[in-house]
């Protein structure tokens, strides 16, 4: 996250002439109770070092303390990231905190752990022969296989005889921001293909392979979109790239973004062809602090093998005493967030992955379920419908109950809902924004956001479900979103939800990078 310096005296100066703020702000004495510090009553340091010590207690309890004005990760519904491990793994990540996973030759076990964690997850993506990486998260890892598809396709090239200053890279315009990063931070083209409901809103393999060439350095498709959590048809986009480079030649790779659904599909939908069991997909990310369930910190890079990474982005260094390889955009990151992978990798195996992806999917199709019997509410997502059938203008009588459907679309377990026409025409003053405002009243975060670019006049709700929400928090949460949609439905008049949505702030508006009028930066939204 980019902040600015600010000039903390300058923007605060106002608040500081108030005449409340000198009556408060009086001398007061010292003590080594947390209450009793003499940050209790003055300005607690936050733009320049404090000029004298404070006791650790009153710091942290002060720190602790702002801290409770962050939404509860539990009912945080808006992310994809892991918010609970067992006590024994946290008490495992504390006895590692201070390692870095830099130091290889410091912390031999530690390495062996990570090459186990390569060689279970190249098993469980159908690959023997994998060679990777753990990553700071996905965001790091996308840019490192993209970077490998660059220098592959500049290599051949150059063998060639070929212009190499054209690259150019295809996606859907639902994917998430930090593939727009890569291309905009390494020079290449970034052709984003347009998603529709015909699509499922996310990336067609007919459309995507019309916009390839021959400078075109490989194929980013989505395995769970954070938009909708559609998986993209990987299998469908490799038959277009085969077709292509029969007719002209080119050998174009797939990367497959797996943050979400690295995790998911091997174990909810193991018959599904998306990974290194397909010969065009030469790498795959994944977090595992997201289904993974592991804490926030700790991704995945695998390719398909040691011919599929570049060996001049490889760096053999000596460092502390031992020769290491290295291929990653950080130097020092922590290991135990490593460490905390491999003991869920352990600790769970295929039966307790099955276990609580299967779960977190019953779960996301009874809160599916349970808006549509609402009457209020159209599902924009189909994780929860029969295999092969999309869109809520298809549903069909005898397909909404979980008896009679044998075989899901393979998604993500996330529910994207919209209010319905009937609901809208019965209730034109109500904002579908004013749900998302009504429910962080009841301590739920639940974002409405628009849909892609091409679709961004459709706003949508969304809640990704994760193992924290259990069965009764669904019922819990199914209860609150219908109370804030009859609620504001029985008002009188229009809920104006960016007067209630509007924070004044001005230190962090200080802290905004100034940007160039009519730059509204990337499409892609961080999830």
């Amino acid at each position: 996250m980019l902040h600015k310096h600010v000039d903390a005296e300058e923007v605060v100066k106002h608040a500081e002439q108030a005449s409340s703020s000198r009556r408060l702000r009086t001398p007061s004495n010292i003590h080594s109770l947390a209450y009793g510090s003499r940050y209790a009553t003055q300005e607690i340091p936050k733009f320049t070092l404090p000029d004298q010590s404070t006791e650790a207690a009153a710091v942290y309890q002060l720190i602790h303390d702002e801290l409770e004005l962050d939404g509860r990760p539990n009912m945080n519904l808006a992310s994809f990231v892991h918010t609970w491990m067992e006590p024994e793994a946290d008490k495992l990540i504390m006895e590692n905190i201070g390692k870095n996973l830099a130091d290889q030759d410091e912390y031999p076990a530690t390495m062996k752990i990570h090459a186990r964690c390569i060689s279970i997850i190249g098993n469980l993506w159908k690959s023997k022969g994998a060679v990777g990486t753990a990553t700071i998260g996905s965001s790091e890892a996308v840019q490192l296989g993209g970077l490998a598809m660059k220098k592959h396709w500049q290599a051949k090239r150059k063998s060639e005889g070929k212009d190499t200053s054209k690259p150019n890279i295809v996606m859907g315009q639902n994917a998430q921001v930090a593939l727009e990063k890569f291309a905009r931070y390494f020079d290449v083209e970034c052709r984003m293909i347009p998603v529709s409901a015909e699509s499922h809103h996310c990336l067609d393999p007919k459309k995507a392979a019309e916009a390839c060439d021959e400078n075109t350095i490989g194929v980013y498709v989505i395995l769970g979109s954070t938009y909708t959590g559609h998986f993209e048809d990987v299998e469908a986009m490799s038959k277009e790239l085969d077709r292509i480079q029969q007719e002209k030649g080119w050998d174009i790779p797939i990367h497959v973004d797996a943050a979400s659904g690295g995790f998911v599909a091997p174990f909810a939908f193991p018959d599904l062809r998306w990974s290194f069991e397909l010969p065009r997909v030469k790498s795959i990310n994944a977090s595992g602090h997201k289904y993974g369930l592991a804490y926030p910190g700790i991704g995945w890079i695998l390719w398909r093998n040691e011919e599929s990474l570049p060996k001049e982005l490889v760096f053999t260094l000596t460092y502390l005493g031992s020769e290491e390889q290295t291929y990653t955009l950080n130097f020092s990151r922590p290991a135990c967030f490593m460490i905390g992978q491999y003991y869920n990798f352990v600790r769970l195996g295929k039966e307790g992955y099955t276990s609580v992806i299967q779960n977190d999917l019953d779960n996301a199709r009874v809160l599916s379920l349970s808006l549509e019997e609402s009457g209020y509410f159209d599902l924009v997502s189909d994780m929860h419908r029969a295999k092969g059938v999309f869109g809520h203008e298809q549903k069909k009588e005898g397909q909404d109950t979980k008896e009679e459907i044998a075989e899901y679309n393979p998604a993500l377990p996330v529910v994207v809902f919209k209010l319905n026409d009937e609901f809208k025409r019965a209730n034109p003053h109500v904002r579908q924004s004013a749900i998302s405002t009504l429910l962080r009243t009841r301590g739920w975060i639940v974002p409405n956001y628009a849909l892609p670019p091409h679709e961004d006049q459709v706003e949508i709700l969304r809640v990704v479900v994760r193992e924290s929400l259990s069965q009764d928090l669904v019922d819990t949460v199914v209860a609150d979103i219908i109370w804030a949609a009859e609620t504001l439905a029985k008002s009188e008049h229009r809920l104006d939800v960016e007067i209630l949505c509007r924070k004044e702030d001005p230190v962090a508006d200080a802290q905004k990078l100034k940007m160039e009028s009519g730059n509204k930066g990337a499409y892609g939204r961080q999830c």
